[in-house]
């Protein structure tokens, strides 16, 4: 529930920078976790210790959350989680050829059920007439329908591009999915 409740919240803030949003909930976590590790351990960890856990939380943790951030601008939470989900079993199954884990039952049948979500998400086609409200906002963005804006003098050549930029008021019908630009009631 935490974890969900954290996804949305992280949502609402997707458009900001990725890094700094995972450096600032990294900031957050990681004096909570090292006095939680403490605690536990009641030991201090040994230089290379420290070393090698900084470089697993800068890839599992920094990297994963700065793409993270970016999928949640682009996709939704849902998807975005559901997809995110997929990595415990990336690693059983690099486990399983690495390793030589034993295929189980649960691990065929939990991953049968994965791959069906993802399969579900990526085959669903949804699409109706939707309205977008005036909006002024700054994200990285291509000039595609929803980014048809005059550019000032001073904002960056080339696409994809970072400026603040207006939305004019729209209705339209298309395909999207639950991004920044697609959050709406339906009826």
């Amino acid at each position: 529930m935490s974890w969900g409740l954290d996804n949305n919240l992280t949502r609402k803030v997707s458009l900001a920078d990725p890094l700094q949003i995972a450096m600032l909930k990294g900031l957050i976590a990681g004096p909570f976790n090292l006095i939680l590790g403490l605690s536990i351990s009641h030991q201090i960890p040994t230089f290379s210790g420290i070393l090698l856990t900084g470089v697993v939380g800068f890839l599992g943790y920094g990297v994963s959350l700065a793409l993270f951030v970016v999928a949640l601008r682009g996709l939704g939470t849902a998807r975005t989680g559901a997809y995110f989900s997929t990595a415990p079993f990336i690693g059983s199954a690099a486990a399983v050829v690495l390793l030589g884990e034993p295929i189980t039952t649960q691990l065929l049948l939990a991953a049968a059920l994965m791959a069906l979500g993802v399969w579900l998400h990526l085959t669903e086609r949804h699409e109706h007439e939707h309205f977008h409200e005036d909006l002024v906002h700054t994200h990285p963005h291509v000039h595609d329908i929803h980014h048809r804006h005059a550019h000032e003098a001073g904002d960056p050549p080339g696409e994809p591009h970072t400026h603040a930029h207006q939305h004019s008021p729209m209705r339209h019908t298309h395909p999207h999915v639950p991004d920044m630009h697609h959050i709406h009631r339906h009826n």
